[in-house]
């Protein structure tokens, strides 16, 4: 009889072999009369087309919202959105939180108990100072 080994069948992790962007879609809202989005439309009309050239896997909209202050939304892969709002911000500063929109992974903000998170636990156990102390003489 031959022997068989267990198939074992990998977890998909981002990072791993490719890397997958979260940031599907990004959605720039700005108002034409309000002085609040004074920054919004100089990003629009200099460097969005910059931004999206070098960003060719996000879906980038513009759309008008009439007296609102500018807003732009991310849309991620795991079905969640963010939202920040740049009103009174320059061109430099909207460019700025597009891309943090772009790199975010779409998941809620939470707090970091440890600072390094595994999906496998350390086999020597938890590290000490008292641990392999060597005294010299």
């Amino acid at each position: 009889m031959p022997v068989l080994g267990l198939r074992a069948i990998a977890k998909p992790q981002n990072g791993v072999g490719a890397f997958i962007l979260q940031c599907k879609r990004l959605d720039f809202h700005y108002c034409d009369w309000a002085g609040s989005s004074r920054g919004m439309n100089a990003f629009i009309k200099s460097s969005l087309p910059a931004f999206a050239k070098r960003n060719p896997a996000i879906e980038i909209s513009v759309s008008p919202r009439p007296n609102q202050h500018p807003v732009i939304i991310g849309h991620y892969i795991n079905g969640r959105q963010k939202a920040i709002c740049v009103r009174n911000l320059t061109n430099e500063g909207v460019r700025a939180k597009a891309e943090l929109l772009r790199d975010a992974s779409g998941e809620k903000n939470r707090r970091v108990t440890k600072p390094v998170s595994s999906l496998n636990e350390s086999v020597r156990g938890i590290w000490s100072p008292l641990h392999g102390a060597r005294i010299k003489i």
